[in-house]
């Protein structure tokens, strides 16, 4: 769509440069140098569709939110000096191709409004010094040939006002696609914190529904009996509410098969504590897997009577099991330490 629309713009000041080009070409007594008034209008016909045409597409792919609004291409350097170069040559051309009573006439002072085209074009395409610059070359030389008001009135304030129009209007883009890309960034990060919410609720809902799994046939019991269970209906909720623990201390650490190795562990009397201190998210799904499978291989091998598994931020170690049982002499003493790395599990 905005090549498009660049397509017409570009067709619309071919045609009206042709249009300005053909007014200092009617006359019915010709100039005194009319071979150097039709160069005039070669030349700046010349320069004009160069800087119309010459690269008028930005080298790179335009923002996928805003497209190319806002990315006018920057006119090449020897571009914009042809163009104040023939801001310099062609009026004072068209004025010493007529005679000194003729240059008041339109076939004369069309410069100036050519002139003030061409310095809108040269604004639109990024080199506003040179447009300023070409319009007060203009200004000067209208004021030394034809003088200050007939100057103004003929075409220079039209000029200034082309100029100061293309420059306002190039403002007004630029600042279109900056509130464009505010906007969609704005959009983009209510969308990710949407999402967000999003996830956190069904992780809820998900942890709700597990809960009410592990605990429902325990409460349920436990209300039938008005609390008086026996021996294995109490090992069943103490089972129960460690478990419900674990999901909402180290969920990242669980799936069916680490969860089905503490409830055995737990089933043999082992007390078994579960804490992650973050980092497994960092890690892939595959990695994951591996921490998570040697994890349920060392809870089923431990036989000590507390075990404590932590899972931290360590840059090399994943995930940590240490298990204590009383020694003979009645003290405490760490019977198992197991360090599952993080690396061979990226890896």
């Amino acid at each position: 769509m905005s090549v498009g629309i660049r397509s017409v713009l570009s067709v619309l000041t071919v045609a009206f440069t042709a249009y300005l080009a053909v007014g200092a070409l009617l006359w019915t007594t010709p100039p005194a140098r009319p071979l150097l008034q039709i160069a005039a209008v070669a030349c700046y016909l010349v320069t004009t569709w160069l800087c119309t045409f010459w690269k008028a597409r930005p080298d790179v792919a335009g923002d996928p939110i805003t497209g190319e609004l806002g990315r006018s291409p920057l006119l090449p350097g020897w571009a914009a000096a042809l163009a104040l170069a023939t801001a310099v040559v062609m009026p004072n051309a068209s004025w010493l191709a007529v005679a000194p009573e003729d240059r008041l006439r339109d076939y004369a002072t069309w410069s100036m409004g050519a002139i003030g085209a061409l310095m809108a074009i040269v604004m639109v395409r990024r080199r506003p010094r040179v447009a300023w610059a070409g319009v007060a070359v203009l200004a000067v030389q209208a004021a030394a040939w034809i003088g200050i008001a007939d100057a103004l009135a003929l075409g220079v304030v039209g000029a200034v006002l082309w100029v100061g129009v293309a420059q306002l209007l190039m403002w007004l883009v630029d600042r279109a696609a900056q509130d464009t890309a505010e906007l969609a960034e704005v959009e983009r990060a209510a969308s990710e914190w949407l999402a967000a919410q999003e996830g956190r609720r069904v992780e809820r809902r998900t942890l709700v529904q597990r809960a009410l799994a592990l605990a429902g046939p325990v409460l349920t019991r436990t209300i039938e009996s008005q609390g008086r269970l026996d021996d294995a209906e109490r090992d069943a909720a103490r089972i129960a509410e460690a478990a419900l623990r674990d999901e909402l201390r180290a969920a990242a650490l669980l799936d069916d098969v680490v969860r089905g190795a503490l409830a055995a562990a737990r089933a043999r009397g082992t007390l078994v504590s579960v804490l992650d201190e973050g980092g497994l998210e960092e890690l892939s799904a595959a990695a994951r897997t591996a921490i998570r499978q040697q994890l349920a291989a060392v809870l089923a091998g431990a036989d000590s009577e507390r075990l404590y598994v932590r899972a931290s931020r360590h840059d090399e170690v994943a995930v940590t099991v240490v298990g204590r049982s009383a020694g003979d002499d009645g003290e405490d003493r760490v019977d198992l330490w197991r360090e599952i790395p993080r690396r061979p599990a990226e890896e």
